[in-house]
């Protein structure tokens, strides 16, 4: 653990590069923290600190083939964790106690100090195990609680989506479809079916008829009926209705 009176050691971990620029300014920003390393492959980051010694990890929770959870339970030493996320309902009451703390993106600096005023307390002895709490969850996380591919079935085709490249579903004319790229595609679940099996904090319900990616979310407008609109970041520029009993929801998700 780093000592009050010196900079603390920190590697960051994210499989966004721009999400690690960002985070590695404000942490020069602070005068406190000196970035040692920092990796977007989470097998890359796990070798490399396991050849390294450093104060705290930063770590995002969703990553494509290996989670924060999964990395941190892999990991061969007791080190701190500040975790990274946009979803603010995964876990937090869990991170949030003793030496682990969480960040929802975008980070701010007001939060980012308070994170690192937080670690410098800590003690070994005040430190809960980390790296068991992490194996639980990556169990819970475990291939086939969540669905990550999806198969699209037209005559004697098929086509297997990648569901994080799904920006949306929709259920018209008794059919169901992912929407990639702009692009309709049939799948053999209802909503109600997709509501279960999709990850929760990356999928959620905006009306009766739509299910929506929040990455692929990019403005909110106020509606007439006391609902929202959102507009995707797709090319069309798609805009869907938000449920007024949905909305707060939605605003979570968003970490707004």
């Amino acid at each position: 653990m780093a000592a009050p009176d010196r900079r603390i050691r920190a590697f960051v971990v994210d499989d966004e590069r721009l999400a690690i620029d960002r985070l590695e300014r404000l942490l020069a920003a602070t005068g406190r923290v000196d970035v040692i390393g920092a990796a977007t492959d989470p097998e890359e980051a796990l070798a490399r600190l396991h050849a390294q010694r450093v104060d705290v990890i930063f770590l995002d929770i969703q990553m494509p083939e290996l989670s924060g959870f999964e990395l941190l339970a892999r990991l061969d030493a007791d080190v701190p964790v500040i975790f990274t996320t946009a979803y603010d309902q995964y876990a937090i009451e869990a991170f949030a106690v003793n030496s682990v703390d969480y960040l929802l993106k975008p980070i701010e600096p007001v939060r980012l100090d308070r994170a690192l005023d937080k670690l410098q307390r800590f003690t070994g002895e005040a430190r809960p195990d980390v790296r068991t709490l992490a194996r639980e969850l990556a169990a819970h996380l475990a291939p086939g609680r969540t669905l990550e591919r999806i198969a699209s079935r037209v005559a004697d085709r098929t086509t297997i989506l990648d569901v994080a490249r799904i920006s949306h579903f929709l259920a018209r004319d008794k059919l169901t479809f992912a929407v990639v790229a702009g692009r309709e595609h049939v799948v053999d679940y209802t909503l109600a079916q997709l509501e279960q099996r999709l990850d929760s904090r990356r999928f959620v319900r905006a009306h009766r008829g739509a299910i929506v990616n929040v990455a692929s979310v990019g403005e909110l407008y106020p509606d007439v009926d006391g609902g929202m609109l959102l507009r995707l970041k797709d090319e069309k520029k798609t805009e869907i209705s938000v449920a007024r009993d949905r909305v707060r929801n939605l605003k979570e998700r968003l970490g707004i």
